[in-house]
């Protein structure tokens, strides 16, 4: 193992916060989306000075955001290398793996065999099974299931099986034991995810909790998280990356509700980290703003995080990395409402005083695991360039 170049790193990857299309965008059906960009401009503007000091603005045009001669971090962009658009492939290549053939989707909805093994080995009736909107599909079928105690299954443009449950019907434990059995059906196929969506209130007032849970299939290979534990260098997931990685490469797990809640875990982790890995992703800007088409909730959660960077960033020393970026694009004034093919930002900056300047345009996510295996001392992985001595 080589000598070590940094002690921590706080890698945030704030979900879907895309900064344009990319060249084959077209192919996915998102020619012309730029979630940053869109989303600036149609709410007049966007107020980002902490982002936009680290280069934020020079990544593509943001109405309020201009670009800085001279950045306090290293700033690029990051094209995704892995076919698709959604969470798991992002975080997969993030932490070096390139997924060659994107997961299956269902526009028509899954196979009536399988749903008539999920509804036998459940004890449940099925509800929708049909690609819709998760709030949308939550009022409209709401209802009935309250009536019957049926499960609400819907996908989406992306390769999730999803179950919606209000939690006064069918408890929490139920129904992730529901999801277990779903994700045991979904290996066949395969799914990438199983998604539990838990939900509260009355008619015309559901609302979807934080007690959502992710039921991942397992990476198809080691990851750079995985040879960080093997080197026993501490690995913490923050948010739904313990889901992500189905629990490899996680050495600890903290659940969090929402970005505030997951920037305080974050604060607070750090307070009893020497050494080692924090991984944290912020759901909100992906879940309650670009799947619902909400471009002024998005930058006002935006306008949010940018108030709280300085206070993750007084607690970073001179051996500390810190990494900000997206794992897919998820543009809320784009048609439908599911991600976009676009690149991510890279924001990263090194200690107190590293160096600053132009990352470039990246190949592949899996530049941020060559990069935390430069700074960690481990061995090369398989994929990527290291951008750490770009940060001096």
């Amino acid at each position: 193992m080589a000598a070590a170049k940094i002690e921590r790193a706080v890698l945030i990857v704030l979900d879907s916060v895309g900064c344009g299309e990319l060249p084959d965008a077209a192919a996915y059906g998102d020619a012309g989306s730029n979630t940053l960009g869109n989303l600036a401009r149609k709410i007049g503007g966007i107020r980002l000075p902490n982002l936009q000091a680290l280069g934020l603005g020079n990544l593509t045009e943001i109405a309020g955001v201009p670009r800085v001669e001279k950045a306090a971090g290293g700033f690029g962009k990051m094209h995704e290398a892995s076919a698709g658009k959604d969470t798991t492939t992002g975080h997969w290549e993030m932490a070096g793996i390139e997924v060659k053939k994107a997961f299956p989707t269902f526009p028509q909805g899954f196979p009536s065999a399988m749903i008539e093994r999920f509804s036998r080995a459940t004890g449940r009736g099925v509800l929708g099974n049909k690609t819709a909107s998760g709030s949308e599909i939550i009022e409209e079928l709401g209802v009935e299931h309250m009536k019957t105690g049926a499960l609400i299954v819907y996908t989406s443009a992306d390769s999730v099986f999803q179950i919606a449950a209000h939690e006064e019907i069918v408890p929490i434990d139920e129904l992730y034991r529901v999801s277990e059995i779903a994700r045991k059906l979904c290996d066949e196929i395969p799914v990438a995810r199983v998604i539990a969506r838990p939900f509260v209130g009355e008619p015309g007032k559901f609302k979807r909790t934080y007690n959502r849970r992710d039921f991942s299939m397992p990476p198809p290979s080691a990851t750079v998280l995985d040879a960080l534990l093997a080197a026993k260098i501490p690995v913490i997931g923050v948010g739904k990356i313990w889901d992500i990685f189905a629990g490899h490469g996680i050495g600890e797990n903290i659940h969090s509700e929402g970005n505030a809640d997951g920037c305080a875990r974050t604060l607070e982790a750090l307070e009893h980290l020497d050494r080692g890995l924090l991984f944290l992703n912020l759901v909100d800007f992906d879940m309650l703003y670009g799947h619902r088409r909400d471009p002024q909730g998005y930058g006002h959660s935006l306008e949010e995080f940018d108030t709280f960077l300085p206070s993750l960033q007084k607690k970073l020393g001179d051996k500390d990395l810190l990494i900000l970026t997206a794992d897919h694009g998820n543009d809320p004034t784009y048609r439908g409402t599911d991600h976009t093919r676009e690149y991510v930002p890279l924001l990263a900056l090194r200690g107190i005083g590293g160096a600053a300047g132009d990352l470039g345009v990246r190949r592949g996510f899996y530049d941020i695991a060559q990069s935390l295996a430069d700074g960690f001392g481990l061995a090369r992985q398989p994929h990527g360039e290291s951008f750490l001595p770009q940060l001096g």
